[in-house]
Protein backbone atom coordinates (compact mmCIF):
# COMPACT_ATOMS: atom_id res chain seq x y z
CA UNK A 1 0.00 0.00 0.00
CA UNK A 2 1.38 3.41 -1.03
CA UNK A 3 0.04 6.31 1.04
CA UNK A 4 0.58 10.00 0.30
CA UNK A 5 0.16 12.52 3.14
CA UNK A 6 -0.69 16.05 2.03
CA UNK A 7 0.19 18.67 4.67
CA UNK A 8 1.29 22.30 4.46
CA UNK A 9 3.97 22.24 7.13
CA UNK A 10 5.04 18.69 8.05
CA UNK A 11 8.12 19.75 10.04
CA UNK A 12 6.64 22.62 12.09
CA UNK A 13 7.91 22.72 15.68
CA UNK A 14 5.43 23.34 18.50
CA UNK A 15 2.38 22.67 16.33
CA UNK A 16 0.15 19.76 17.36
CA UNK A 17 -1.15 19.06 13.85
CA UNK A 18 2.34 18.70 12.40
CA UNK A 19 3.57 16.69 15.38
CA UNK A 20 0.65 14.29 15.00
CA UNK A 21 1.27 13.93 11.26
CA UNK A 22 4.97 13.14 11.83
CA UNK A 23 4.21 10.52 14.47
CA UNK A 24 1.56 8.88 12.28
CA UNK A 25 3.78 8.73 9.21
CA UNK A 26 6.67 7.36 11.26
CA UNK A 27 4.52 4.62 12.81
CA UNK A 28 2.98 3.68 9.45
CA UNK A 29 6.45 3.32 7.96
CA UNK A 30 7.52 1.11 10.87
CA UNK A 31 4.77 -1.33 9.92
CA UNK A 32 6.39 -1.67 6.50
CA UNK A 33 4.02 0.56 4.53
CA UNK A 34 5.33 2.87 1.82
CA UNK A 35 4.43 6.40 2.94
CA UNK A 36 5.46 9.65 1.30
CA UNK A 37 4.78 13.26 2.21
CA UNK A 38 4.15 16.31 0.05
CA UNK A 39 4.68 19.48 2.07
CA UNK A 40 6.42 22.79 2.41
CA UNK A 41 10.09 22.83 3.48
CA UNK A 42 11.63 22.09 6.85
CA UNK A 43 12.81 25.42 8.26
CA UNK A 44 15.91 23.60 9.51
CA UNK A 45 18.10 23.21 6.40
CA UNK A 46 20.07 20.41 8.07
CA UNK A 47 16.92 18.44 8.92
CA UNK A 48 14.93 16.01 6.77
CA UNK A 49 12.79 17.31 3.93
CA UNK A 50 9.48 15.99 2.53
CA UNK A 51 9.51 13.48 -0.31
CA UNK A 52 7.80 16.02 -2.55
CA UNK A 53 8.98 19.52 -1.67
CA UNK A 54 6.66 22.48 -2.16
CA UNK A 55 7.78 26.07 -1.76
CA UNK A 56 6.52 28.12 1.18
CA UNK A 57 3.67 30.56 0.65
CA UNK A 58 3.91 33.89 2.46
CA UNK A 59 0.62 35.59 3.25
CA UNK A 60 0.52 39.37 2.91
CA UNK A 61 -0.06 41.11 6.27
CA UNK A 62 -0.95 37.91 8.19
CA UNK A 63 2.35 35.99 7.80
CA UNK A 64 3.90 37.13 11.13
CA UNK A 65 0.71 36.05 12.94
CA UNK A 66 0.68 32.68 11.17
CA UNK A 67 4.36 32.06 11.96
CA UNK A 68 3.87 33.04 15.60
CA UNK A 69 1.35 30.21 15.91
CA UNK A 70 3.96 27.69 14.78
CA UNK A 71 2.56 27.27 11.29
CA UNK A 72 3.32 27.97 7.63
CA UNK A 73 1.54 27.31 4.36
CA UNK A 74 2.87 25.66 1.21
CA UNK A 75 2.51 26.89 -2.36
CA UNK A 76 0.85 24.63 -4.92
CA UNK A 77 2.95 23.02 -7.63
CA UNK A 78 0.50 21.19 -9.89
CA UNK A 79 3.01 19.05 -11.88
CA UNK A 80 4.71 17.89 -8.67
CA UNK A 81 1.37 17.25 -6.98
CA UNK A 82 0.18 15.18 -9.93
CA UNK A 83 3.43 13.18 -9.87
CA UNK A 84 2.87 12.45 -6.18
CA UNK A 85 -0.77 11.49 -6.69
CA UNK A 86 0.08 9.12 -9.56
CA UNK A 87 2.52 7.31 -7.28
CA UNK A 88 0.02 6.76 -4.45
CA UNK A 89 -2.68 4.15 -3.91
CA UNK A 90 -4.51 6.49 -1.52
CA UNK A 91 -4.12 10.19 -0.76
CA UNK A 92 -4.59 11.38 2.83
CA UNK A 93 -5.36 15.05 3.54
CA UNK A 94 -4.20 16.48 6.84
CA UNK A 95 -5.89 19.89 6.40
CA UNK A 96 -8.75 21.57 4.50
CA UNK A 97 -6.69 24.28 2.78
CA UNK A 98 -5.68 25.32 -0.75
CA UNK A 99 -3.12 22.61 -1.55
CA UNK A 100 -5.61 19.99 -0.38
CA UNK A 101 -8.35 21.44 -2.60
CA UNK A 102 -6.03 21.36 -5.60
CA UNK A 103 -4.90 17.84 -4.77
CA UNK A 104 -8.56 16.76 -4.69
CA UNK A 105 -9.08 17.97 -8.26
CA UNK A 106 -6.01 16.04 -9.40
CA UNK A 107 -7.11 12.88 -7.55
CA UNK A 108 -10.64 12.99 -8.95
CA UNK A 109 -9.26 13.36 -12.47
CA UNK A 110 -6.91 10.41 -11.88
CA UNK A 111 -9.55 8.33 -10.08
CA UNK A 112 -7.57 8.12 -6.82
CA UNK A 113 -9.24 7.48 -3.43
CA UNK A 114 -9.03 10.28 -0.85
CA UNK A 115 -9.19 10.17 2.95
CA UNK A 116 -8.67 12.90 5.52
CA UNK A 117 -8.22 13.80 9.15
CA UNK A 118 -10.10 16.56 10.96
CA UNK A 119 -7.29 18.14 12.96
CA UNK A 120 -8.56 21.61 13.81
CA UNK A 121 -11.73 23.60 14.30
CA UNK A 122 -12.52 26.87 12.49
CA UNK A 123 -12.35 28.48 15.93
CA UNK A 124 -8.62 27.66 16.08
CA UNK A 125 -8.14 30.05 13.17
CA UNK A 126 -10.62 32.79 14.02
CA UNK A 127 -9.44 32.95 17.62
CA UNK A 128 -5.86 33.45 16.41
CA UNK A 129 -6.94 36.24 14.04
CA UNK A 130 -8.73 38.12 16.79
CA UNK A 131 -12.07 38.38 18.63
CA UNK A 132 -13.67 40.35 15.78
CA UNK A 133 -13.76 37.18 13.66
CA UNK A 134 -14.51 34.80 16.54
CA UNK A 135 -18.26 34.46 16.33
CA UNK A 136 -20.63 31.68 15.44
CA UNK A 137 -21.59 32.89 11.97
CA UNK A 138 -18.01 33.09 10.71
CA UNK A 139 -17.05 29.75 12.25
CA UNK A 140 -20.12 28.07 10.79
CA UNK A 141 -19.35 29.46 7.34
CA UNK A 142 -15.74 28.25 7.49
CA UNK A 143 -16.84 24.77 8.56
CA UNK A 144 -19.30 24.64 5.66
CA UNK A 145 -16.54 25.64 3.22
CA UNK A 146 -14.24 22.97 4.62
CA UNK A 147 -17.04 20.41 4.38
CA UNK A 148 -17.98 21.19 0.78
CA UNK A 149 -14.54 21.84 -0.66
CA UNK A 150 -12.47 19.23 1.15
CA UNK A 151 -14.03 16.68 3.49
CA UNK A 152 -17.05 15.76 1.35
CA UNK A 153 -14.57 14.66 -1.33
CA UNK A 154 -13.06 12.11 1.09
CA UNK A 155 -14.49 8.62 1.34
CA UNK A 156 -13.43 8.44 5.00
CA UNK A 157 -12.57 11.13 7.56
CA UNK A 158 -10.70 10.39 10.77
CA UNK A 159 -12.36 12.05 13.80
CA UNK A 160 -9.93 11.98 16.75
CA UNK A 161 -12.67 12.35 19.39
CA UNK A 162 -16.38 11.76 19.90
CA UNK A 163 -16.77 15.53 20.19
CA UNK A 164 -15.45 15.96 16.63
CA UNK A 165 -17.51 13.11 15.22
CA UNK A 166 -20.68 14.56 16.75
CA UNK A 167 -19.97 18.02 15.40
CA UNK A 168 -19.31 16.80 11.86
CA UNK A 169 -22.46 14.67 11.88
CA UNK A 170 -24.51 17.62 13.03
CA UNK A 171 -22.94 19.67 10.23
CA UNK A 172 -24.04 17.08 7.64
CA UNK A 173 -20.64 15.85 6.49
CA UNK A 174 -21.15 13.19 3.81
CA UNK A 175 -17.92 11.21 4.35
CA UNK A 176 -17.81 8.06 6.46
CA UNK A 177 -16.74 9.49 9.84
CA UNK A 178 -14.32 7.18 11.65
CA UNK A 179 -13.61 7.84 15.33
CA UNK A 180 -9.88 7.13 15.54
CA UNK A 181 -7.65 8.83 18.10
CA UNK A 182 -4.42 10.40 16.87
CA UNK A 183 -2.90 8.10 19.46
CA UNK A 184 -0.11 8.20 22.00
CA UNK A 185 3.26 6.49 21.56
CA UNK A 186 3.47 3.91 24.36
CA UNK A 187 6.62 5.23 26.05
CA UNK A 188 7.60 4.10 29.52
CA UNK A 189 5.94 5.92 32.39
CA UNK A 190 8.91 7.28 34.35
CA UNK A 191 6.94 8.33 37.45
CA UNK A 192 7.92 5.99 40.32
CA UNK A 193 5.21 3.63 41.59
CA UNK A 194 5.52 5.01 45.13
CA UNK A 195 5.45 8.70 46.12
CA UNK A 196 8.72 10.44 47.09
CA UNK A 197 9.55 10.75 50.79
CA UNK A 198 8.46 14.40 50.96
CA UNK A 199 5.23 13.86 49.03
CA UNK A 200 3.00 14.81 52.00
CA UNK A 201 5.43 17.35 53.52
CA UNK A 202 3.31 20.47 54.21
CA UNK A 203 6.29 22.73 53.50
CA UNK A 204 7.03 21.58 49.98
CA UNK A 205 5.59 23.41 46.95
CA UNK A 206 2.93 21.82 44.79
CA UNK A 207 4.08 21.57 41.18
CA UNK A 208 1.23 22.40 38.83
CA UNK A 209 2.11 22.02 35.16
CA UNK A 210 0.40 23.50 32.12
CA UNK A 211 1.78 22.19 28.82
CA UNK A 212 0.87 23.68 25.45
CA UNK A 213 1.15 26.63 23.11
CA UNK A 214 0.74 29.98 24.89
CA UNK A 215 -2.29 31.20 22.96
CA UNK A 216 -5.79 32.56 23.48
CA UNK A 217 -7.63 29.28 22.87
CA UNK A 218 -5.35 27.31 25.22
CA UNK A 219 -6.56 29.78 27.89
CA UNK A 220 -3.71 29.79 30.38
CA UNK A 221 -5.32 32.98 31.73
CA UNK A 222 -8.05 30.91 33.40
CA UNK A 223 -5.42 28.98 35.35
CA UNK A 224 -3.83 32.24 36.47
CA UNK A 225 -7.20 33.64 37.54
CA UNK A 226 -7.90 30.42 39.44
CA UNK A 227 -4.90 31.13 41.68
CA UNK A 228 -6.86 34.01 43.21
CA UNK A 229 -9.47 31.53 44.42
CA UNK A 230 -7.27 28.63 45.56
CA UNK A 231 -6.64 27.91 49.24
CA UNK A 232 -3.23 26.53 48.30
CA UNK A 233 -1.97 29.41 46.12
CA UNK A 234 0.92 30.20 48.49
CA UNK A 235 2.24 26.65 48.02
CA UNK A 236 1.73 26.40 44.26
CA UNK A 237 4.64 26.48 41.83
CA UNK A 238 3.17 27.01 38.36
CA UNK A 239 5.20 25.70 35.45
CA UNK A 240 4.23 26.57 31.87
CA UNK A 241 5.81 24.55 29.07
CA UNK A 242 5.29 26.10 25.67
CA UNK A 243 5.62 29.20 23.56
CA UNK A 244 3.28 31.29 21.47
CA UNK A 245 1.67 34.57 20.57
CA UNK A 246 0.38 35.30 24.10
CA UNK A 247 3.66 34.47 25.85
CA UNK A 248 4.49 38.03 26.96
CA UNK A 249 1.00 38.74 28.33
CA UNK A 250 0.83 35.43 30.17
CA UNK A 251 4.29 35.88 31.68
CA UNK A 252 3.43 39.41 32.81
CA UNK A 253 0.17 38.34 34.47
CA UNK A 254 1.83 35.30 36.08
CA UNK A 255 4.68 37.33 37.54
CA UNK A 256 2.24 39.93 38.89
CA UNK A 257 0.45 37.22 40.87
CA UNK A 258 3.78 36.48 42.55
CA UNK A 259 4.58 40.17 43.10
CA UNK A 260 1.15 40.73 44.64
CA UNK A 261 1.70 37.86 47.06
CA UNK A 262 -1.05 35.66 45.66
CA UNK A 263 1.48 33.03 44.63
CA UNK A 264 4.30 31.99 46.91
CA UNK A 265 6.55 31.02 44.00
CA UNK A 266 7.30 32.91 40.80
CA UNK A 267 5.82 30.95 37.84
CA UNK A 268 8.33 29.29 35.55
CA UNK A 269 8.25 29.23 31.75
CA UNK A 270 10.16 26.67 29.69
CA UNK A 271 10.19 25.26 26.17
CA UNK A 272 11.22 21.60 26.27
CA UNK A 273 11.76 18.68 23.93
CA UNK A 274 9.65 15.56 24.29
CA UNK A 275 11.92 13.94 26.89
CA UNK A 276 11.96 17.14 28.92
CA UNK A 277 8.17 17.31 28.88
CA UNK A 278 7.95 13.72 30.08
CA UNK A 279 10.20 14.51 33.04
CA UNK A 280 8.24 17.66 33.87
CA UNK A 281 4.91 15.81 33.80
CA UNK A 282 6.26 12.88 35.82
CA UNK A 283 7.24 15.22 38.67
CA UNK A 284 4.01 17.22 38.70
CA UNK A 285 1.25 17.12 41.29
CA UNK A 286 -1.38 18.20 38.77
CA UNK A 287 -1.47 18.90 35.05
CA UNK A 288 -4.01 21.53 33.99
CA UNK A 289 -5.49 21.80 30.49
CA UNK A 290 -7.68 24.89 30.09
CA UNK A 291 -8.11 24.89 26.29
CA UNK A 292 -11.67 25.63 25.20
CA UNK A 293 -10.88 24.87 21.55
CA UNK A 294 -9.16 21.49 21.25
CA UNK A 295 -9.73 18.63 18.81
CA UNK A 296 -7.87 16.10 20.96
CA UNK A 297 -4.86 17.48 22.88
CA UNK A 298 -1.51 15.75 22.38
CA UNK A 299 0.15 17.68 25.22
CA UNK A 300 -2.30 16.53 27.90
CA UNK A 301 -2.23 12.99 26.51
CA UNK A 302 1.54 12.82 26.98
CA UNK A 303 1.29 14.30 30.48
CA UNK A 304 -1.37 11.76 31.49
CA UNK A 305 0.86 9.03 30.10
CA UNK A 306 3.33 10.00 32.86
CA UNK A 307 0.62 9.47 35.52
CA UNK A 308 0.05 13.20 36.01
CA UNK A 309 -3.41 13.72 37.48
CA UNK A 310 -5.22 16.00 35.01
CA UNK A 311 -7.84 18.70 35.38
CA UNK A 312 -9.34 19.39 31.96
CA UNK A 313 -11.68 22.08 30.63
CA UNK A 314 -15.01 20.94 29.24
CA UNK A 315 -16.83 22.84 26.48
CA UNK A 316 -18.61 22.48 23.13
CA UNK A 317 -15.42 22.72 21.06
CA UNK A 318 -13.09 20.52 23.07
CA UNK A 319 -12.96 16.72 23.13
CA UNK A 320 -10.12 16.34 25.62
CA UNK A 321 -12.27 15.30 28.58
CA UNK A 322 -12.50 11.82 27.04
CA UNK A 323 -9.20 11.06 28.76
CA UNK A 324 -10.53 11.61 32.29
CA UNK A 325 -11.76 8.90 34.64
CA UNK A 326 -14.02 11.12 36.76
CA UNK A 327 -15.97 14.37 36.66
CA UNK A 328 -13.68 15.43 39.51
CA UNK A 329 -11.03 15.88 36.81
CA UNK A 330 -13.20 18.19 34.71
CA UNK A 331 -14.24 21.83 35.06
CA UNK A 332 -16.38 24.15 32.90
CA UNK A 333 -14.17 25.96 30.38
CA UNK A 334 -13.32 29.60 31.21
CA UNK A 335 -14.46 29.20 34.84
CA UNK A 336 -11.53 29.99 37.18
CA UNK A 337 -13.55 29.52 40.37
CA UNK A 338 -14.55 25.99 39.33
CA UNK A 339 -10.96 25.22 38.37
CA UNK A 340 -9.71 26.45 41.75
CA UNK A 341 -12.26 24.19 43.45
CA UNK A 342 -10.92 21.19 41.51
CA UNK A 343 -7.31 22.11 42.27
CA UNK A 344 -8.03 22.40 45.99
CA UNK A 345 -9.89 19.10 45.98
CA UNK A 346 -6.93 17.21 44.55
CA UNK A 347 -4.19 19.01 46.48
CA UNK A 348 -5.97 18.19 49.74
CA UNK A 349 -6.02 14.46 48.92
CA UNK A 350 -2.43 13.29 48.28
CA UNK A 351 -3.07 9.54 48.27
CA UNK A 352 -6.15 9.80 46.06
CA UNK A 353 -4.25 12.15 43.75
CA UNK A 354 -1.34 9.73 43.37
CA UNK A 355 -3.65 6.81 42.62
CA UNK A 356 -5.70 8.91 40.19
CA UNK A 357 -2.58 9.68 38.18
CA UNK A 358 -1.89 6.01 37.55
CA UNK A 359 -5.56 5.30 36.90
CA UNK A 360 -5.50 7.91 34.15
CA UNK A 361 -2.28 6.50 32.71
CA UNK A 362 -3.95 3.08 32.58
CA UNK A 363 -7.00 4.56 30.83
CA UNK A 364 -4.75 6.03 28.17
CA UNK A 365 -3.79 2.52 27.04
CA UNK A 366 -6.97 2.45 24.93
CA UNK A 367 -5.51 5.36 22.94
CA UNK A 368 -2.29 3.49 22.17
CA UNK A 369 -0.70 4.47 18.84
CA UNK A 370 -0.57 0.82 17.76
CA UNK A 371 -4.38 0.70 17.82
CA UNK A 372 -4.54 3.96 15.89
CA UNK A 373 -2.27 2.62 13.16
CA UNK A 374 -4.30 -0.59 12.84
CA UNK A 375 -7.50 1.42 12.46
CA UNK A 376 -5.95 3.84 9.95
CA UNK A 377 -4.59 1.02 7.81
CA UNK A 378 -8.04 -0.55 7.78
CA UNK A 379 -9.53 2.81 6.76
CA UNK A 380 -7.01 3.24 3.92
CA UNK A 381 -7.61 -0.32 2.73
CA UNK A 382 -11.38 0.22 2.62
CA UNK A 383 -10.96 3.45 0.67
CA UNK A 384 -8.78 1.73 -1.91
CA UNK A 385 -11.03 -1.31 -2.23
CA UNK A 386 -14.21 0.75 -2.56
CA UNK A 387 -12.59 2.91 -5.23
CA UNK A 388 -11.91 -0.04 -7.57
Amino acid sequence: MKILFVVNNFYAVGNGLSASARRTVDQLRKTGLDVRVISGPNSNPDGPQPDYLLESYKFPVFQPLISSNGYNFAQSNLPLMEEAAKWADVIHLEEPFVIQEKMIKICERLGKPITGTYHLHPENITMALGPVLYWKGVNGLILKIWRDRTFNHCSYVQCPTQNVQDRLRQSHFKANLQRISNGIIPDQCIRPLTPPADYEDPSRPFNIVCIGRLSAEKDQFTLLEAMKHSSYSKRIQLQFAGNGLKADKIKKKAHKLYQDGILGYDPQFVFLDRDGLRELAAKSDLCIHCAFIEVEGLSIMEAIHQAATPIIADGPTTGTTQFTTSRKNVFPAKNPEALAHRIDYWLSRPQERWEAGFAHAERLRKFNMDKTITQLVEMFSKAIEENK
